[in-house]
């Protein structure tokens, strides 16, 4: 086994960060305030060419209050795409409401239109019209932004984008995280930035924003005294890791870049090599940040091939990489709540391969993961 391991997102700095750091430092500013917070929210804004953005500890604490935001509650229903990470979901239940699963449809493998108008309509009928929608950019891949908007318009939902995955991306040359009433992203340390941990959520107003301040700072009223009319959260990114994410601002554009060379990558290493498909945008209206490079792997009994045999060889060769994200609607702590669609969610998670896809990672790490591909398909 090789010593070195390959990882599937590794962070990587882009080498201002450190001065940022030091700044915050030398001024004191070692608190969940300060002035990077601010320099951040706004290089972020203008990036995305929309809304306003409020800095915070995680893209799922983004998505809890921008739920509250939207005015999701106790017993309401909120919709989501069942192939996602937990994290979208969970909010839902820390609100007291409950969630609604869609499948996947195959050309983005994002929410699907047809099964969204299904539950809306069912949901409707039995009373209980969905409070709001959740809807994620997979693996950096937009969804079909206008068709899921418009069924949102048809019936009066509001729109929460997941684009936790997907800064950088684009829709029509529109960026990402700018499509929904509210939206999010994440500053993971896996993802396209990092700020160590944290995330944001975009909003359409300036008010808005400072509602999502008020609540992410403990909701403390304008009082000599701590006053607490309702209830607060912990949740305002740090002045430290707003520094962080300053410094890779500055770089954003090249690592997406990185990560579209990795795709280019796995588009030319599996050319020719039957059973594997390579997920890619459906057309010149989608750039993805390919935040992930992902494929499907068709089962070949005879020759021993699947997608856990071909995950298996990676990890022998030190190098990681993970099957898709398994549907909420599958997952124990969610199976009982209510699924629209077929059952290609359920495929993609059986046949799906997320592979090594950093902005990171070098032309010898490359060769290693050719390397291990052409023996394990007998190249």
């Amino acid at each position: 086994m090789h010593k070195d391991r390959i990882w599937l997102s590794s962070p990587h700095m882009g080498g201002s960060e450190q001065e940022y750091i030091k700044e915050a430092f030398d001024a004191n500013w070692i608190a969940p305030v300060g002035p990077h917070i601010e320099a951040f929210e706004s290089q972020l804004e203008q990036y995305l060419v929309s809304g306003s953005v409020a800095a915070l500890n995680s893209g799922t604490s983004a998505i809890h209050l921008g739920l509250i935001l939207l005015g999701v509650g106790v017993g309401d229903r909120v919709i989501c795409q069942s192939l996602t990470f937990a994290a979208s979901v969970n909010p839902i239940l820390y609100l007291g409401a409950a969630a609604v699963f869609i499948d996947s449809e195959s050309e983005t493998w994002n929410l699907c239109p047809i099964a969204l108008e299904e539950a809306i309509v069912d949901q409707i009928k039995k009373n209980k019209k969905p409070k709001a929608i959740i809807a994620v950019h997979l693996y950096g891949v937009p969804y079909q932004v206008e068709a899921i908007r418009a069924i949102a318009d048809r019936y009066g939902i509001p729109l929460l984008e997941d684009s936790a995955e997907a800064l950088g991306s684009r829709y029509k040359g529109q960026a990402c995280g700018s499509f929904g009433d509210v939206a999010v992203l994440s500053f993971n340390g896996n993802k396209i930035i990092t700020t160590s941990g944290g995330g944001a959520l975009v909003c359409g107003t300036k008010e808005l924003k400072e509602r999502a301040i008020f609540l992410a700072t403990q909701a403390k009223e304008n009082s000599p005294h701590y006053q607490h009319n309702e209830i607060g959260y912990n949740y305002r990114m740090s002045n430290i890791c707003a520094a962080i994410g300053r410094g890779q601002m500055e770089v954003v554009d090249e690592h997406v870049g990185l990560r579209r060379k990795m795709h280019a990558f796995y588009v030319d290493l599996f050319k020719g090599i039957e059973g594997v498909t390579v997920f890619s945008v459906p057309n010149e209206d989608y750039f993805a940040n390919y935040w992930l490079s992902t494929i499907l792997v068709a089962a070949n009994a005879e020759k021993g091939i699947d997608r856990d045999a071909l995950r298996l060889a990676f990890e022998a060769a030190n190098i990681e990489s993970r099957p898709l994200w398994k549907p909420m609607h599958l997952q124990p702590v969610f199976e009982h709540f209510p699924y629209y669609g077929g059952q290609l969610a359920e495929r993609l998670f059986e046949e799906g391969l997320c592979l090594p896809s950093g902005s990171n990672l070098t032309d010898e790490e490359r060769d290693r993961i050719a390397v291990t591909v052409k023996a394990f398909f007998g190249q």
